[in-house]
């Protein structure tokens, strides 16, 4: 009796057929389109390595160890009919650190400026921040300001106005307000960020015009080499 699926077997009872085989073969994963490198700067304990492990692992930890320098985590994501990889670099809020992470902020597409809403000085800390970006960070660098912690409204120390108020003063930032814990607006954060960035960029980019876009997982040296004149943005 003829089977009923109809395939063809070589005689003795072979395998399939090859091409059957060949054509269950995966195809190999699309290259990037663009790779981007995002950092998140802000005062120790205000949320940033929890804003970024929610963002590319979905998890959170109550009780997160104060990054130590910098660290990273690595995240595909697809707008505008695009492939960006991104590579989000954690900085740590110490002061003493400020050598070695300032040298993250040349290579940075988008910056995340993070303070918790609930802690006045984190507030207080953001010109200090701002110096930060003037100083190290290319001037088309996008910039998203971030108020953390929207889980603890009841300790609310910084109204939503003050802040909206900080973001008017500095050219092209954004403003929001986010909780890790709770996962509100964190995805929101990030993708707009990228949105904003792809926005500034032709849809065609020659291989040429895409080093500053494509990052090595090579670390930067530890001290930045001659930079450009700092620029204001603050007024």
């Amino acid at each position: 009796m003829e089977s009923g699926f109809g395939v063809q077997r070589r005689a003795g009872g072979g395998s399939p057929a090859v091409g059957a085989s060949q054509r269950r073969r995966k195809m190999p994963p699309r290259a990037a389109d663009y790779k981007l490198q995002v950092i998140i700067i802000g005062s120790r304990g205000v949320g940033k390595t929890s804003l970024m492990e929610r963002f590319t692992d979905d998890t959170f930890c109550e009780a997160c160890k104060s990054t130590v320098g910098v660290d990273f985590k690595i995240k595909t994501v697809e707008l505008r009919g695009k492939k960006i990889r991104l590579q989000i670099w954690d900085t740590a809020g110490q002061e003493r650190f400020n050598s070695i992470t300032s040298a993250y902020y040349r290579g940075a597409k988008g910056i995340v400026l993070v303070y918790d809403i609930t802690k006045q000085e984190t507030f207080e800390d953001l010109p200090k921040w701002m110096k930060m970006i003037d100083k190290y960070a290319s001037e088309d660098a996008e910039l998203l300001l971030v108020g953390n912690k929207l889980d603890c409204e009841s300790d609310r120390a910084i109204s939503r106005q003050q802040a909206e108020r900080f973001a008017s003063r500095i050219s092209g930032m954004r403003f929001c307000e986010a909780s890790a814990k709770d996962n509100f607006n964190v995805d929101e954060i990030f993708l707009k960020l990228v949105d904003d960035i792809l926005s500034k960029m032709p849809l065609e980019v020659p291989s040429r015009e895409l080093s500053n876009s494509v990052l090595s997982l090579q670390p930067e040296p530890e001290f930045p080499p001659e930079l450009p004149p700092p620029r204001m943005r603050c007024c």
